[in-house]
This record gives structure tokens, C-alpha cells and sequence, in this order.
């Protein structure tokens, strides 16, 4: 299944937030350089979905798609 995500890095928080059945923001407490914000989206996801988590497209972007299952 795949999913639009939105990324906050260095937010502050960690937080999943659904908009819609297949569009969620997510806010993350890293900085989006060197991978790190990309490493703590996936740890983050994978915990919320309990699945394991790829990232398909957008990884240098705030808006990626995701894919799960």
C-alpha cells in the first residue's frame, strides 16, 4: 500500500497525524540533513503501522511517498 507523507524535520516532536486514509504528516525531531530526518521518518512509521516502511519517492523533499506492507 502506498501513502503521501509530509515531513516536519527539527520540529521538536514526533508525531503522526492522519489527514486522510492514504495522506499523513509526520513531525520529527531531527534535522533533515545527513539522512537523519529520512532514518527517524521510517523508525517513526514503521512503529505507527506496525509494518515495515519504504520510502519510493521524495527523499530529498518534504512531501515523499511512501510504501507499506
Amino acid at each position: 500500500m502506498k501513502i503521501n507523507v509530509k515531513v516536519f524535520p527539527n520540529s521538536g516532536r514526533q508525531e503522526v497525524v492522519k489527514i486522510s486514509e492514504n495522506e499523513f504528516k509526520v513531525y520529527l525531531k531531527k534535522p533533515a540533513e545527513k539522512n537523519k530526518a529520512n532514518e527517524e521518518l521510517i523508525k517513526v512509521l514503521k512503529k505507527y503501522m506496525k509494518e515495515d516502511i519504504k520510502i519510493i519517492k521524495g527523499q530529498s523533499s518534504r512531501k515523499k511517498l511512501i510504501e507499506y506492507g
